[in-house]
């Protein structure tokens, strides 16, 4: 049996025709903390959040990588490219990582060939992270899409709105760890 529901008010559109805006104005009747504004904001913030994880998850994936594995082997890329080498530790803080977490990545990358550890040669404790041919290989050939990739994202902005994005985006990323 169906629930009887009451019929609409003449001219009243139906609830999903109704922007989401006006919707979010009715619920902040109910909800007065609610800010239309703010949730708008905030929900257009993760759409783009998860449609920019998808595609640099599919990016990353066609070249048998993640995103922590390549993150690792750009700084590696970088390092090598200034005449220097990098420890673990370093890699991990370049990388905003747990020491952990780099531990297992540089792990899976000697797996599968794509970086080397080289024993420090006056302290056995330590040891540098190096890329292998395979790896220099295979980041040298992804970095020039993936920064086509970016550019063309962001090729419908100014640098000033570039800018402006970037202030945007750090003034609510100070706060969204305090507050969620």
């Amino acid at each position: 049996m169906c629930a009887v529901i009451p019929p609409r008010a003449k001219n009243a559109p139906s609830m999903k025709l109704v922007p989401r805006y006006e919707r979010l104005k009715q619920l902040a009747k109910r909800f007065p903390a609610l800010d239309p504004s703010a949730i708008e904001t905030c929900l257009t913030m993760l759409r783009l959040s998860n449609e920019l994880t998808a595609a640099y998850e599919a990016h990353f994936t066609r070249h048998g990588l993640s995103q922590g594995r390549f993150v690792v082997l750009v700084q590696l890329f970088i390092a090598e490219d200034s005449g220097e080498s990098l420890s673990p530790a370093e890699i991990a803080e370049l990388s905003q990582c747990t020491r952990a977490t780099m531990t297992g990545l540089l792990d899976t990358l000697e797996k599968d060939g794509l970086i080397t550890r080289v024993d420090h040669p006056e302290d056995r404790r330590m040891y540098s992270v190096q890329l292998t041919a395979r790896g220099r290989e295979l980041i040298q050939g992804m970095l020039p899409d993936h920064y086509r990739r970016i550019a063309t994202l962001m090729a419908p902005l100014s640098h000033a709105e570039r800018d402006t994005l970037r202030e945007l985006l750090a003034k609510v990323s100070s706060l969204s760890l305090i507050h969620l």
